[in-house]
């Protein structure tokens, strides 16, 4: 599943060949995403110019005259620019034409989203999708002291296991299962502790562990387990660094000791028990 490194791989990708272009055209090939794709894009959008493209969480913002296009890549998806000429591929789900280029939602489990949110709806970070979200990890509003308050302020009092606090999105955003394993070990932490005992030394390793982590996977174009691929169509190489996450019963890069593998709200967690005690 693309996670926060991976679509910010992708908005980097798509960004140079579309800023400052104007739609030509779009069409919505299977609407049938998450939520239902709004027909009326392909009436909407031509002649829309896009003036920026972000990010928030694992949602792409791009910015057009009249308001924000939200797209999600959900499970398996991924945004390719390609020649307009190029054919369409099976499970190609949504087109957004730039006269000699084409941006293509290739989807093929379908739960992506491509939405519309109007200027007129107010400032696109008051979007329902987008309001709950956990400050960024990469901001400002994370750096330093900022990331160790957050982390120990949100996990007070939370007897949950800190790799599902992590997960949850709601202290900071993005952090996918990939992720949280990395971190974790890197923090020295073990993934079934309950964040309210966090102290606060071990939250201020976890929030700088995070933020070196998703630097690392982003530098290396994101994960590929499966489906993901950049906008260029190459996959990520992250998973060539991993210390911990899919190296069950090989030997911690550390000390040697046997990576396990447990199961936190069906997701497979992977840690070091010399190196990550409980």
């Amino acid at each position: 599943m693309p996670e926060l490194p991976e679509v910010e791989v992708t908005r980097l990708g798509i960004k140079p060949h579309l800023d400052g272009r104007t739609i030509s055209a779009v069409n919505v090939i299977d609407g049938r995403l998450r939520w239902p794709v709004p027909a009326q894009l392909e009436k909407w959008l031509p002649g829309q110019k896009v003036w920026g493209i972000e990010r928030r969480g694992k949602y792409l913002l791009i910015e057009m005259d009249a308001g924000h296009l939200l797209i999600h890549l959900g499970m398996t998806g991924t945004l390719r620019v390609l020649p307009s000429g190029d054919a369409l591929k099976l499970h190609d789900r949504v087109t957004f034409e730039f006269g000699e280029l084409s941006l293509r939602l290739h989807d093929p489990r379908k739960f992506g989203a491509v939405l519309w949110h109007p200027k007129s709806a107010g400032p696109v970070e008051k979007n329902t999708l987008l309001q709950k979200l956990g400050v960024e990890p990469l901001s400002p509003e994370f750096a330093e002291e900022l990331g160790t308050e957050i982390l120990y302020r949100q996990s007070r009092k939370r007897s949950v296991a800190v790799k599902q606090f992590l997960l949850a999105g709601q202290a900071v955003v993005g952090v996918g299962n990939i992720y949280c394993s990395e971190s974790l070990f890197e923090a020295g932490i073990h993934p079934a502790k309950a964040a309210g005992k966090l102290t606060r030394p071990q939250c201020s390793r976890l929030a700088a562990a995070v933020r070196s982590i998703l630097k690392k996977a982003i530098a290396a174009g994101g994960s590929s387990l499966k489906d993901f691929v950049n906008s260029a169509g190459d996959p990520g190489h992250f998973m060539m660094q991993t210390k911990v996450y899919d190296r069950k019963d090989q030997a911690c890069k550390v000390c040697k000791t046997p990576i396990r593998q447990i199961v936190q709200g069906q997701r497979s967690t992977y840690f070091c028990v010399k190196c990550q005690k409980r």
